[in-house]
């Protein structure tokens, strides 16, 4: 933390500093000074020579504002994200998080179908998400599409087993 004090005092807007201030503050449960941190951020013009730090640093404050329910706040962070990258897959999971946040399960099913198909399938939680709120959204057959391709990734992960594959199978019984 002293380090990246010390760079800031030297450059105040350099942005691998700021970001890393920030994390360090998140790291150490000081969610003020890392969301005052991360604004600065936010207020800067994006370059695109520092996208990942930019990107990382939208993100990060967009689960910052999640946590304290600033959906709109963080929908911005997260649509400025895709501004510059349609294929930023942790920016639609936000998205689909704020939208089950929301009750709105079509939208957020649809959210995390794109965050899915951007991580190639491959991630549990995503593809938890995703079946829970296609259930949610009475899309039973793609919910039971996504436990077996989660599972046979994952075959150690029971939780989609049992939360959703049976609440999917048993919404298709008439």
């Amino acid at each position: 933390l002293r380090t990246f004090i010390a760079v800031l005092d030297f450059r105040n807007d350099f942005l691998p500093a700021i970001l890393g201030m920030a994390s360090a503050f998140v790291l150490d449960n000081s969610q003020t000074k890392a969301r005052n941190a991360l604004k600065r951020v936010a207020k800067m013009p994006y370059n695109h020579e520092w996208a990942d730090e930019f990107e990382r640093g939208y993100l990060l404050l967009a689960d910052i504002y999640v946590e304290r329910s600033k959906f709109d706040l963080a929908e911005d962070l997260c649509n400025r994200c895709l501004q510059y990258n349609l294929s930023c897959g942790r920016a639609w999971e936000t998205l689909g998080s704020i939208r089950e946040k929301e009750a709105a399960y079509r939208d957020a099913a649809d959210m995390y179908e794109k965050a899915w198909f951007l991580e190639h399938g491959a991630s549990a939680p995503v593809g938890y998400k995703l079946a829970f709120n296609f259930v949610k959204a009475k899309r039973f057959v793609e919910a039971i599409e996504i436990c077996h391709q989660t599972l046979t990734l994952y075959p150690r992960y029971p939780k989609i087993r049992l939360d959703i594959l049976g609440s999917a199978m048993g919404g298709l019984r008439p």
